[in-house]
């Protein structure tokens, strides 16, 4: 049966792929981005879908969405940022938190009356491996994600009495560009004679992006679960990373 969905940051990366891969199932796809160039590029390319400026930092435009009547609600926009926390610009930090909590806290609140008023509805919100891990540089980031894992597991359970299912992602590192992005962005708040801090960025870089995944794995799995009649609370990508990172920080 198809379905209505709304995705955020649907400009590039995940966003991107998850709706031209739900719009090709046969779904009814908005497809949101920050800015009205981004839209119009997205429509252009993919006139399949319903390409639409939201910035979920805009009280306007979060507002309209509590217009339409949708099935699936998919949290992905999301701002990266990595640095030292003895460094780092708190706008910066603030602009994380903007986006990627309380957009997300935003959004879910704009959809939730309609939902509840049909008895049914999903919220995917993208979280990431850094919900459950944080290291040097990557905290600013990190407590963002931190976040959404909270407001996730508290939303799952106080929606569900009305027919609501929430439920999040977290990936690992794909290749998408986000990655690439927040690690090159770390060198600007160094100081160059700083030699311990550019010896961890140089290890966070490493660890980052050696190896990124096809998100390709990603795409899939967020069309399937905003397809599955259940979901669970939680699914991580690649398989076993989760084990992995618990048994690093044990």
């Amino acid at each position: 049966m198809a379905k209505h969905i709304l995705i955020t940051g649907a400009g590039s990366g995940f966003g991107k792929g998850a709706a031209i891969e739900l719009a090709a199932r046969g779904h009814s796809v908005i497809a949101t981005t920050e800015t009205e160039e981004q839209a119009a590029a997205l429509a252009a390319e993919h006139p399949e879908l319903t390409a639409r400026k939201l910035d979920v930092t805009n009280d306007a435009d979060v507002a309209g969405v509590a217009e339409l009547d949708l099935d699936v609600l998919i949290n992905n926009a999301g701002f990266g940022l990595m640095a030292p926390l003895s460094t780092v610009p708190l706008d910066r930090m603030r602009k994380g938190f903007d986006v990627n909590v309380f957009g997300m806290v935003a959004m879910s609140q704009a959809v939730i009356p309609q939902m509840k008023a049909k008895g049914s509805g999903r919220i995917i919100n993208l979280s990431s491996i850094a919900g459950i891990f944080s290291g040097p540089m990557t905290a600013p980031y990190a407590m963002t994600k931190h976040a959404v894992e909270a407001f996730t597991r508290a939303l799952r359970e106080e929606v569900a009495p009305y027919g609501i299912d929430v439920t999040k992602l977290n990936p690992g590192p794909y290749n998408t560009g986000f990655n690439d992005f927040m690690v090159e962005g770390i060198a600007e708040h160094l100081d160059e004679d700083d030699a311990p801090a550019h010896e961890q960025e140089a290890a966070v870089r490493a660890l980052v992006l050696g190896g990124q995944l096809d998100p390709n794995e990603v795409v899939q799995s967020m069309a399937d679960l905003a397809e599955a009649d259940e979901t669970p609370l939680e699914t991580f990508l690649p398989d076993g990373i989760k084990d992995l990172i618990q048994a690093a920080l044990d």
